[in-house]
């Protein structure tokens, strides 16, 4: 348990929050070849299984990720000004406003805004998953220190896979199906 929440997310627990994956700020990524694809995937998974989706933006980011935004077309991305999107009050209340206490980041750049937005969703109480597959960093140095912040503030890092394993339940049933097709569309990347 950690924040007195459960350790696996589920369609019923679980929010979705991307951050700054945009092409402006995605091509600095140097950790994640495949970062467009597997935020893609969370994508599709959130949208399969009905989850919360709150996605936020930086000026001047450029256009949000096509792999993202296709699978979820009702999601506007917010935009803000700090390193956090739990310091900007709408991103913040949008967040708060899907009534789940478990989050499932994904984003860029890993050592500034999901490390900040992650600390400070733990500082406020909530379950933070960081999908680290669905993360791109300015180096693997600095990301890695990110992740071992995180961790040590009560934070778990995961990825992708995992996460759309853990939804899947009963992969026998319809919905789970569904979403071993969408967890085998990773593997493949």
């Amino acid at each position: 348990m950690t924040n007195g929440h459960s350790t696996i997310p589920s369609a019923a627990t679980a929010a979705v929050v991307f951050l700054d994956l945009q092409a402006e700020i995605v091509k600095n990524n140097r950790t994640c070849e495949a970062l467009d694809a597997h935020a893609g995937t969370l994508a599709k998974l959130a949208a399969l299984h009905g989850l919360p989706v709150v996605a936020s933006s930086v000026p001047p980011g450029g256009e949000y990720l096509a792999s993202v935004l296709g699978p979820l077309p009702e999601v506007k991305p917010m935009p803000r000004m700090f390193t956090s999107a739990f310091a900007d009050k709408a991103t913040a209340d949008a967040i708060a406003a899907t009534g789940r206490r478990t989050l499932v980041l994904a984003g860029v750049a890993s050592e500034i805004v999901v490390q900040r937005t992650a600390l400070d969703a733990l500082a406020a109480g909530y379950t933070v998953f960081v999908a680290v597959d669905a993360c791109g960093g300015v180096g693997a140095r600095t990301e890695d220190a990110a992740w071992r912040r995180i961790t040590q503030a009560g934070g778990i890092t995961t990825s992708v896979t995992t996460f759309a394993a853990e939804l899947a339940g009963d992969f026998s049933s319809e919905l789970g199906g569904k979403t071993l097709d969408i967890m085998y569309e990773t593997l493949a990347v």
